[in-house]
């Protein structure tokens, strides 16, 4: 038998992805002021970042960072269990737990991390992890890993998630959904899954990534703003690295919920701890996520104007009242040549096309900031319009 060769087969599939214009490059920032970045020597306003408060550059988390990196160095040096867990990730993990009404926290190094170590603790050989069939990747990823069945349903569709279950009513059962969809922008049926998971005795798992920090009551989320907590949704992920500006996950869940993955998750237990000066950052950020309400106004003030003057220029746009503000393309050709118009007009938005979102639904991915003015969004609706209808003209409308 003759073995395959890697490299034979990694040059069919890039061949693959060059004849379907898929393959991925990736834009060099020089600088960054704002929501204005400098790419390739030019200077372009940014609609792709998920910055979503505008804390990353914001002078007093700046200042921590750098305030603690003068005390605490680069970074942690061990792992959390055996000398890297500092004072200032124990204080990070308090202030979240805190925040968000949980009574205990776990600080990961990645989202991607976070969701890899909840199901590989958690399940086993012969249980199921029923998903949202939009779910983000790691979430997928992270069941195929943990060797556990994966079940999909139609995307916000609870009647479906119950079906699924009911499939493969024995071993334990997980059912897992994003609280905002990273692609669609829209928000899970959180009460509806919640009663979901308790007629079928499975633990509920929300990925609110893109919720926390914009969503519900002092920017606690999607759980929170759907009027649930721990008892209706035992764990939930917290990302660091969207509304709150900086980079690493948090966990949080029931107290032996937590101390189970502190104690088996291998992502946890065998990995660096995140460097304490971003975590002494990130600690401040909370602090503005909590109180200046000003950000999440005014980011849903700019929500509203984008969907207003997008929808009076005919744009197609999704059910989204969140900053992920998708305008659907249809092809990838579509959704190429409109990223380059605003490109050349002076806004960076990437073009999103498959395998992130399916088959002719390749679409601009537009995320708002509170940073973002009243201006730019005028801007750039006016820009899109105009582009839209010239794309149209060469390439053919949205199926």
């Amino acid at each position: 038998m003759t073995r395959p060769d890697l490299h034979d087969r990694i040059l069919a599939q890039r061949q693959q992805r060059v004849a379907l214009a898929r393959q991925r490059t990736r834009r060099i920032v020089s600088r960054r002021d704002g929501v204005r970045v400098e790419v390739d020597g030019r200077w372009l306003t940014e609609f792709s970042s998920n910055d979503y408060l505008g804390l990353a550059q914001q002078f007093e988390v700046t200042n921590a960072l750098q305030d603690a990196a003068a005390r605490e160095g680069t970074g942690a040096g061990a792992s959390h269990l055996v000398s890297g867990h500092h004072a200032i990730h124990e204080g990070l993990e308090r202030d979240v737990a805190e925040w968000l009404g949980y009574p205990r926290a776990l600080l990961f190094g990645s989202g991607f991390l976070a969701n890899l170590a909840v199901q590989q603790a958690l399940l086993e050989d012969g249980d199921v992890c029923v998903q949202d069939r939009l779910n983000h990747a790691s979430l997928l990823d992270a069941t195929r890993l943990a060797g556990a069945k994966l079940r999909r349903y139609p995307h916000l569709d609870p009647e479906g998630a119950l079906r699924q279950l009911k499939l493969q009513a024995d071993g334990a059962a997980m059912l897992v959904t994003d609280g905002v969809f990273s692609m669609d922008g829209d928000t899970a049926p959180l009460r509806a899954l919640s009663l979901v998971a308790r007629m079928q005795q499975a633990l509920l798992f929300v990925d609110d990534a893109h919720g926390v920090g914009v969503r519900g009551p002092d920017g606690r989320g999607s759980v929170a703003e759907a009027r649930m907590g721990v008892a209706d949704v035992p764990l939930q992920l917290v990302t660091l690295g969207k509304a709150l500006g900086g980079y690493g996950a948090v966990v949080v869940g029931e107290e032996m919920l937590v101390q189970h993955l502190a104690e088996t998750a291998r992502p946890y237990i065998y990995t660096t701890a995140l460097p304490p000066a971003l975590a002494a950052a990130t600690r401040v950020a909370v602090k503005h996520a909590r109180r200046d309400h000003w950000r999440r106004e005014k980011l849903q003030s700019l929500v509203d104007r984008f969907r207003s003057g997008a929808q009076r220029a005919g744009l197609q746009l999704m059910a989204s009242e969140s900053p992920i503000q998708p305008v659907l393309c249809g092809s990838d050709a579509n959704a190429l040549a409109l990223s380059a118009a605003l490109d050349s007009a002076g806004y960076l938005v990437p073009a999103i096309r498959p395998p992130t979102v399916p088959d002719g639904k390749a679409r601009l991915r537009i995320t708002l900031s509170a940073l973002h003015s009243a201006q730019d969004v005028d801007g750039l609706v006016a820009t899109l319009a105009r582009s839209w209808d010239a794309v149209q003209r060469v390439h053919g409308a949205v199926a």
